[in-house]
């Protein structure tokens, strides 16, 4: 007899044995594309400008500071995050502009650009992480039920970390008829959970695809890959532009500062509005995600060196990631917009605007934090590295 189990080689054995939630590698087609890719090279998709991928210092050092009880007090609210009460009927109303952005908590936007309907990074799990029952938390409930948002046109994921692709998440919008747009290789997880491939555009870094009148095109990101008990580095990450007939926006996903925001800016912008990341930094992991200064710095390389459009800072206040206060960024990046003369949005999670009308601008977080110091700055000439978790951002243990 052929075909069955007790035929199966120990590697495919191990396979069936691997959590649904590490998704799957890159085979076939797949892989070999991958193989071809200009981005691939020694056996691992590289950065565009060099990054390192582990955390600098000793790892005890990180988990004093991690770890110290009053710097983990100053990680969390001191009370409810205030959540937007009327998301949905606020969502049934079409934007008087043909533009509005809504933020969900994390990097998870709801875009409606130009008739579309495109959702970013979308995590509606309790905790991003590859097990249920650790890892990190939601600080805040989720603005509403994925199901209540209605129809998506496309659903666009920048890279394969836990707290940007969310299973169940994915699983739910897999029962609808949504399309989803993803770096090379990221295709592989949602096929193993029920996306057909018919239904994926999977694309490399500069590839573009057609999704009714908007073009979303893949743009490169100074990050990295991982779900599973080794990071191979076999996924693509990426950040993503959206033009439509009207409007056009930028999301970074995760990145780290680089020069490439200039060209990126050159190619497709400006911008009506840009989505950066600007938290779960550390002075432990400079290259692989920005301050909140850096972040406003990218937003004006990608819109030709000076103010212009509406910046709406992501990657904050949901998940506790990194050392810092949890709405340290939000109030560095008031600081930062305050000195650059830039238009930055600052809605509560599941608070719809439109960058073509009033902002807002509230600093929601203030009576919820302890008192926030002046910005960390990276010091010069210092050689700094970096790497996330399985569980979030940060592998702790080195490996991801």
């Amino acid at each position: 007899m052929t075909g069955t189990g007790s035929d199966r080689s120990p590697r495919a054995r191990l396979r069936a044995l691997r959590p649904e939630s590490f998704g799957a590698d890159p085979t076939g087609e797949r892989l070999a594309r991958i193989r071809r890719s200009p981005n691939f090279a020694d056996g691992i998709f590289q950065n565009p400008e060099s990054a390192r991928r582990r955390p600098s210092g000793s790892t005890v050092e990180f988990a004093k500071i991690y770890f110290d009880k009053e710097g983990r007090s100053r990680r969390a609210p001191t009370g409810t995050i205030p959540v937007h009460p009327t998301t949905v009927a606020d969502l049934a109303k079409a934007p008087a502009t043909g533009l509005r952005l809504t933020w969900m908590g994390h990097s998870g936007i709801l875009a409606e650009i130009d008739g579309h309907r495109v959702l970013f990074d979308p995590v509606w799990g309790e905790r991003c992480s590859p097990f249920p029952f650790a890892g990190p938390k939601r600080l805040h409930p989720v603005p509403a039920p994925l199901a209540a948002l209605g129809p998506v046109d496309v659903v666009v994921i920048s890279h394969d970390h836990y707290d940007h692709l969310d299973l169940p998440t994915i699983k739910e919008l897999a029962a609808t008829d949504t399309v989803f747009a993803v770096p090379l290789g990221v295709g592989a997880h949602l096929e193993r959970w029920g996306v057909p491939a018919s239904r994926l555009r999977e694309l490399d870094w500069n590839e573009s695809t057609e999704i009714g009148d908007l073009r979303l095109t893949a743009t490169p990101a100074r990050h990295f890959c991982g779900r599973g008990l080794r990071n191979r580095q076999m996924t693509l990450w990426a950040s993503w532009v959206v033009t439509g007939p009207e409007h056009r926006i930028f999301h970074s996903g995760d990145t780290g500062y680089f020069s490439g925001f200039k060209d990126i800016g050159a190619t497709h912008g400006p911008f009506d509005a840009t989505m950066i990341q600007i938290g779960a930094y550390s002075e432990f992991w400079t290259d692989i995600h920005m301050t909140p200064e850096e972040g406003m710095r990218a937003h004006l390389d990608l819109q030709g060196g000076a103010p212009a459009g509406v910046l709406l800072p992501i990657h904050w206040g949901t998940f506790n990631l990194a050392p810092h206060p949890w709405a340290e960024p939000g109030e560095w990046t008031r600081d930062a917009a305050e000195e650059a003369g830039q238009a930055v949005a600052f809605p509560r999670p599941g608070e719809p605007f439109e960058p073509g009308g009033k902002l807002p601008g509230e600093a929601w977080w203030s009576a919820l934090t302890h008192p926030i110091a002046r910005p960390w700055r990276r010091p010069r000439g210092v050689e700094v590295v970096a790497e996330e978790t399985r569980s979030g951002d940060l592998d702790l243990a080195g490996e991801v």
